[in-house]
């Protein structure tokens, strides 16, 4: 049998279709048929932005992986057959930071698409170690709500749990406000999740388009473009007493992933406030970081999502807590080209799926 793959052999050149056996797994590893891979800024980083692969080209790329395991190698049998999500960070968890519950951190984690080949084929081999299970009928149909499908669910791999991880390291309750800066695949995604938690919820974004998608989910929504800054900071702040929330420790998360974003973001800091860095930017920003000082907030980063957080962000998903399939749009993998195109120019307001 042959496998087929999309590969990126040089940067800002097409990606090529490369046919080739299927691969073997090895000891700890899983053969995984791809059901869909979600594009995401990251990819694009890489391919358009000259932001380095761990791997060397050529390079197959894609980290929002679902699909369902064909064969397995030592180890790893109990996954023979079964839906999975793949991981966008695969930790060893062996190491010392993993054994301290820090794996984003992991210095041999292995990212598909990144340090080993990606979800942009019609199969893929990958470590068992972090698998989440989906629960399927017969059909690979997942169980729980009725309308989305396992390609739909391969973007809970990044652009769900990459907010939820940082949604926990902010300590969000119901007494907060979750502000979201850019609310494209992972902001939109993360605004509906800070909701579960009981959050009053903005989102901000440029594309008044993206926030009448959004609008229905959250509690208010302000266009960063039409709203002078000090304007949006005053609306903001009188939103948050309008709700009765702490007038203090806004959750502000940047998932913009632009430098505009990470300006706003920053300047929004109120007492005591937190802020994640969530979206990704080769682009430096001019701040002053005696903010942080001066409103004794924090700021941190946030790389990827430990693999446990994994099944309650799915389960979010299957309860139809937090809705996927308004803002996803499955295309076929030969059309990969075309839609890396049509993102990248911001032509789409939905996260692209690739399905081989």
């Amino acid at each position: 049998m042959t496998m087929i793959s999309w590969q990126m052999v040089e940067p800002n050149k097409p990606l090529e279709r490369v046919e080739s056996p299927l691969a073997e797994p090895e000891s700890g590893e899983v053969l995984l048929r791809v059901a869909g891979c979600g594009v995401c800024h990251t990819d694009l980083g890489f391919f358009y932005e000259g932001v380095r692969t761990r791997s060397e080209l050529p390079l197959t790329l894609g980290h929002e992986i679902s699909g369902i395991v064909e064969s397995t190698g030592q180890g790893a049998e109990h996954w023979n057959k079964k839906a999975v999500i793949v991981p966008a960070v695969i930790p060893c968890g062996k190491c010392d930071v993993c054994s301290r519950d820090m794996g984003n951190i992991c210095a041999v984690q292995k990212m598909p698409g990144n340090d080993i080949q990606g979800g942009f084929s019609t199969h893929v081999v990958v470590p068992a170690n972090g698998l989440c299970e989906v629960p399927t009928d017969d059909q690979y149909q997942p169980k729980g709500v009725s309308n989305i499908s396992l390609a739909e669910l391969s973007v809970i791999a990044d652009a769900l749990t990459t907010p939820y991880q940082a949604i926990i390291d902010s300590g969000l309750s119901e007494l907060d406000t979750a502000v979201f800066v850019g609310v494209g695949g992972v902001g939109g995604f993360g605004a509906q999740i800070a909701k579960t938690f009981g959050a009053a919820v903005v989102a901000i974004d440029i594309d008044e388009k993206k926030l009448d998608m959004l609008s229905p989910y959250v509690d208010a929504t302000f266009n960063a473009k039409t709203t002078p800054f000090k304007t949006l900071r005053k609306e903001i702040s009188e939103f948050v007493k309008t709700q009765g929330r702490r007038r203090t420790e806004w959750k502000i998360f940047e998932t913009s992933g632009t430098a505009d974003g990470q300006k706003t973001a920053f300047g929004l800091l109120t007492f005591g406030a937190s802020l994640a860095v969530v979206g990704y930017t080769m682009e430096s920003v001019d701040i002053r970081l005696s903010n942080l000082m001066a409103f004794h907030a924090t700021a941190r980063g946030n790389w990827g999502c430990l693999p446990k957080y994994y099944p309650a962000v799915l389960e979010l998903v299957l309860s139809g807590q937090v809705q996927i399939s308004p803002f996803v749009k499955c295309f076929p993998l030969v059309e990969i080209n075309q839609v890396f195109d049509i993102v990248h120019s911001r032509k789409m307001l939905k996260r692209a799926i690739m399905v081989p």
